[in-house]
């Protein structure tokens, strides 16, 4: 079938489905990932096609309105700062993905664009299902990842999980104006489709491992955790890198991947004065923060695949976003989390509940003084590797594709 895979957002908001799309194509479907035109690289070669929407990500988290985010110290005010940035982008995406989605047989909608792109299904009378990288559906038993993760309690989390429910209704209101003006759809408000689509159990999986987020006991039917969906991605190390590794002892990945930061130059310093002192080599990606360093136990890269690097890292200091936290625990080595917003606290307390770090440091909190003696212990107590280790093992045998091809079949016969 043909098959339309729409998401939104940084590179780790689209990576995994390019795995995902590969495998299924692999299964004879014909598969599109629809999405920003920054991203059409990362399907080369897998046998994904391509439709590109309008809206940089990049250049919106490096706007005045994205820096604005920093502004923000708790979780539900960078929220809301998102969603008033994320109307605009949403209503100009509108367009192409309703072109994409016209040559489709089903709809697959990651959790960045689905109530647009239900929205958008039913409105062409197409079957669609979800594809979420975060639990976002409320639920009792912890607290919204998108707030960060903090537990308030049975009744809070709920309570909490639904906020940002509604506070994402609203991020869609002038693009489901679109579809019923500009493209002939009769359509409810994206509250009232939310709940219909709840009522009728609308399909959702979770490309992540009930091994790292255990099914929640108090979700609806229909809501199922798939596996990790792993990025397609066969490039090889640069030569300049590979010379470094071979230099000396394994080093410290130190990046932030999507995340931008207030003061580029100062927490660059603050990484190489903690790698120091810890008595690390470090491997320093630029990223969307704009970290840098120059020196001979330091070596600072651009955008690089994680898949051959991160194994053979002493350890992994990352904004503990979904993707990047996938590609950690899939590597098997030790990990310090540094959480800057949305989601990543939620990912930064699994890593600490599952023991493959000893501590997170929240971004507002990095100094040198507070990352030097996490990555000692990172690095030279064994158990912490050894954790990491057996999960990667226990990951490897999963199949995160199988159930997605499952479901499309119940989907359309």
């Amino acid at each position: 079938m043909r098959v339309v895979i729409m998401t939104a957002g940084s590179r780790g908001d689209v990576a995994p489905y390019t795995g995902l799309g590969a495998g299924l194509a692999r299964s004879g479907h014909e598969v599109t990932l629809v999405t920003h035109g920054r991203f059409e690289a990362l399907v080369a070669g897998s046998g994904v096609r391509f439709h590109p929407t309008p809206v940089d990500p990049h250049a919106v988290s490096r706007s005045e309105r994205g820096r604005s985010l920093h502004a923000s110290t708790t979780g539900l005010g960078k929220l809301l700062r998102a969603v008033s940035m994320a109307r605009s982008a949403a209503e100009e995406m509108t367009d192409a993905l309703v072109q994409a989605a016209r040559g489709a047989d089903v709809v697959l909608a990651a959790g960045a664009v689905a109530p647009l792109g239900r929205a958008i299904a039913e409105g062409l009378a197409l079957p669609s299902l979800g594809l979420f990288l975060q639990p976002q559906h409320p639920t009792g038993e912890f607290g919204a990842p998108m707030l960060g993760g903090r537990s308030l309690g049975t009744v809070g989390n709920r309570l909490g999980g639904l906020a940002v429910t509604t506070a994402v209704d609203r991020v869609f209101t002038r693009a489901m104006r679109r579809l019923r003006t500009r493209h002939g759809m009769t359509l409810r408000g994206a509250a009232a489709l939310r709940r219909a689509h709840e009522r009728a159990r609308w399909p959702v999986l979770h490309g992540f491992s009930e091994l790292v987020v255990p099914r929640p006991r108090d979700w609806r039917p229909g809501l199922e955790v798939a596996g990790y969906w792993w990025p397609y991605d066969t490039r090889t190390l640069p030569g300049e890198l590979e010379e470094f590794l071979a230099a000396g002892p394994a080093p410290v990945f130190v990046g932030l991947g999507s995340a931008t930061v207030p003061d580029p130059e100062r927490l660059s310093g603050e990484i190489v004065r903690a790698l120091r002192a810890a008595g690390l080599r470090g491997v320093i990606q630029q990223g969307w923060a704009g970290l840098a360093a120059d020196a001979d136990d330091v070596i600072t890269v651009g955008d690089v695949p994680h898949a051959p690097l991160f194994p053979r890292m002493a350890a992994v200091v990352h904004h503990a976003g979904a993707g990047t936290t996938a590609a950690v625990l899939r590597s098997g080595v030790p990990t310090v989390p540094v959480p800057v917003q949305f989601d990543g606290g939620f990912w930064a307390a699994r890593l600490v509940a599952l023991g493959t770090t000893p501590s997170a440091v929240p971004l507002r909190r990095l100094t040198a003084e507070a990352l030097a003696p996490a990555l000692r212990r990172a690095t030279s107590d064994p158990a912490y590797r050894h954790r990491a280790q057996a999960l990667a093992r226990r990951l490897a045998e999963e199949d995160g594709v199988a159930p997605v091809s499952a479901a499309l079949d119940r989907l359309v016969p």
